[in-house]
């Protein structure tokens, strides 16, 4: 499926630049739609992509940007969850509302809809592992507005016929995730922190777990996604079943890196759920053959991109 005209909202953020780079790869022609509040131009540096500086928040920017796109991934979002919670009113516009006005341009081009939502939507569902039939309820404004962007998209599908694909991302984590900025995630903020003999803040006993998935197994799922145009009726899980704590996080770095990370221990951060596991069994159905990365080898690329930017 080559000469297919591809937007990629949010294509200048860190699953954004690695999804850009496989389609690259794969001969399509990519459109980036970013307002580089979070992703950065030098993401995007010496790759051949139309890149429109504007928000999704601007039906104007998403419109002028969508004109022409067979696919649209919209990965633009306003992320994490404490952000949420200090500003829930922005988290709506750009999650909520943002998804709305992509859907909208989406419709009017006849473009296939791949929508990246979050586990957070499952929120107070403390039952694993989690399945997309469950029932949700949201701790929080990033849930809240993430459950608005999937209840959005789905009924676009029902209501105009588009074609659409709600994919639930679990803990994505890997090469190019920022470890420098506030609410950095723990595996690049612990990996810094280990390369650098620096103390590391962990939010809780550390025992919470997550199903930690690599970014390349995210790519490969939305890259064939494209390809296929897959729609489907209710959210696909996009996670393999990992069962991790962030104990288990801080071993892999401390043996891979040979350094003893000092830990600080603080209050859970309000919102954050305590467990999170996928039942893997649709994603493995969907997508035949695209298999987890270990913990040890994800965690060794990420060691590998902090030392040397590859």
């Amino acid at each position: 499926m080559a000469d297919v005209r591809i937007l990629v909202t949010g294509g200048a953020g860190f699953i954004g630049a690695n999804l850009v780079r496989e389609l690259l790869a794969s001969a399509h022609d990519v459109t980036v739609l970013d307002d580089f509040s979070t992703g950065l131009p030098s993401n995007l540096q010496g790759l051949d992509v139309d890149v429109q500086v504007g928000s999704v928040s601007d039906p104007e920017a998403v419109a002028c940007a969508m004109a022409g796109a067979d696919v649209v991934v919209h990965l633009a979002a306003r992320g994490l969850v404490a952000r949420s919670i200090a500003d829930p009113a922005s988290t709506h516009l750009v999650n909520a509302t943002g998804t709305l006005n992509v859907l909208l341009a989406a419709r009017e081009s006849a473009a296939h809809f791949i929508f990246t939502s979050s586990s957070s939507v499952y929120g107070a569902n403390a039952h694993l592992p989690q399945r997309e039939e469950m029932w949700m309820q949201p701790l929080s404004p990033y849930g809240a507005s993430k459950m608005a962007g999937e209840s959005y998209a789905l009924a676009f599908r029902e209501v105009y016929e588009m074609d659409v694909l709600v994919l639930r991302l679990f803990n994505v984590y890997g090469p190019g995730q920022r470890p420098d900025h506030e609410y950095a995630a723990v595996i690049p903020r612990f990996a810094q922190s280990a390369l650098l003999n620096r103390p590391v803040e962990v939010h809780g006993d550390g025992n919470q777990t997550r199903d930690f998935t690599h970014v390349s197994s995210v790519v490969q799922v939305i890259v064939r996604s494209v390809e296929q145009r897959l729609s489907w009726p209710r959210p696909v899980n996009l996670a393999f079943g990992e069962h991790v704590t962030v104990n288990d996080v801080i071993s892999v770095i401390q043996d891979q890196t040979m350094r003893q990370l000092q830990l600080v221990h603080r209050e859970p951060r309000t919102g954050e759920i305590r467990n999170s596991r996928n039942d893997p069994t649709l994603i493995r159905q969907l997508f035949p053959g695209i298999e987890p990365i270990a913990l040890s080898d994800g965690i060794a690329s990420v060691l590998r991109w902090l030392g040397t930017g590859k």
